[in-house]
């Protein structure tokens, strides 16, 4: 059965582990798993494709198919025939017999569906409107770097928490076992189906779920402070409403007090000094973000060789720290 990942709770806990244990043995052994480079068959190709622009992204997944022996095809947006001359269906349909794996950063998450419906190789959500599940593999693996655990930390996220940061905070927290809790404003909450869905997931975990309008009630104790800009692309014309509707839940060093006194601060980046976060927290010695950054390659790199494994399309080594098996009856 073809594998995808195209939301945080696609991985059960345990499959989860497995990523983010290979991600920390490609990290001290950037070349040791190359599941794009077939012995006598040349290198396979991977599409990358890219309908919202990217930095992060773009070069982690690039830079990672490279590092797995493979050659990344990164096609930008208009580029190609998908989405407005071709249904995702018949595009999906041509993809899957000529590329290994499909990567795709784009805004409906239905696309997504479709592609993976239609599609007998993995597809990826590199980031939708709903979702950005790679991110959220980097930042576990960071967290747990600088923990040296998931399960049973406290994770706070402040701000707009009706975007897709949010949701996948709480499906990938509490599937790792951690007690997520989500400050916002009203109106800017989670959506009520992935607060479910996330609670459902903390009953099989460990894990919990708190969604709050008091940043003080998410703050208190918490080991891990996160946030996200409160502007993200296509709300510029309400940059001046966002900023006042969200300036009490700003990460700065008054909300730092709050935390743990060893808690660390995560940024999925571009980051906006000032707004949601001060430039004294985030440049501060509490700040892990260029670990998270650099991360997104390790993390992603490892979903990349777990997901081809688990769909029968090539086989991990054993390295070193490394949890065997690619196994798994996940979604």
């Amino acid at each position: 059965m073809t594998r995808h990942f195209l939301v945080d709770t696609d991985l059960t806990q345990a499959e989860q582990a497995q990523v983010l244990d290979l991600a920390a043995a490609l990290k001290q052994d950037r070349y040791a798993v190359q599941p794009y480079a077939a012995p006598g068959a040349g290198r396979k190709t991977v599409a990358v494709i890219f309908d919202k622009t990217s930095t992060r992204t773009r070069v982690s997944f690039a830079t990672g198919v490279a590092d797995l022996g493979g050659v990344p095809l990164v096609i930008g947006a208009g580029e190609s025939q998908l989405g407005h001359k071709e249904s995702v269906a018949d595009t999906a349909k041509v993809l899957e017999r000529m590329v290994s794996t499909i990567v795709w950063r784009t805004y409906a998450q239905s696309g997504l569906e479709e592609m993976a419906a239609n599609s007998s190789v993995p597809v990826i959500n590199a980031l939708s409107d709903d979702y950005h599940p790679c991110q959220l593999l980097a930042d576990l693996l960071t967290i747990r770097e600088h923990k040296g655990r998931l399960a049973g930390l406290t994770l706070a996220y402040l701000g707009d928490s009706a975007n897709n940061m949010a949701n996948s905070y709480l499906l990938a927290g509490v599937t790792a076992g951690m007690n997520v809790r989500v400050a916002g404003p009203v109106g800017f909450l989670p959506d009520p189906a992935v607060v479910d869905a996330a609670a459902a997931r903390a009953d099989e975990t460990g894990g919990s779920v708190m969604i709050t309008t008091d940043p003080a009630e998410a703050l208190a104790g918490a080991d891990v402070v996160a946030t996200d800009t409160w502007v993200s692309m296509g709300q510029e014309e309400e940059k001046a409403a966002r900023l006042e509707l969200f300036r009490d839940y700003a990460v700065d060093s008054a909300a730092m007090e709050q935390a743990a006194d060893d808690a660390i601060v995560l940024h999925c980046l571009p980051a906006y000094r000032g707004y949601e976060i001060s430039a004294d927290v985030i440049d501060g010695p509490q700040s892990v973000v260029w670990d998270e950054a650099e991360n997104r390659l390790h993390a992603q790199k490892a979903l990349m060789a777990w997901l081809m494994a688990a769909s029968g399309l090539a086989e991990l080594p054993s390295l070193p720290g490394a949890a065997a098996g690619a196994e798994g009856t996940g979604a």
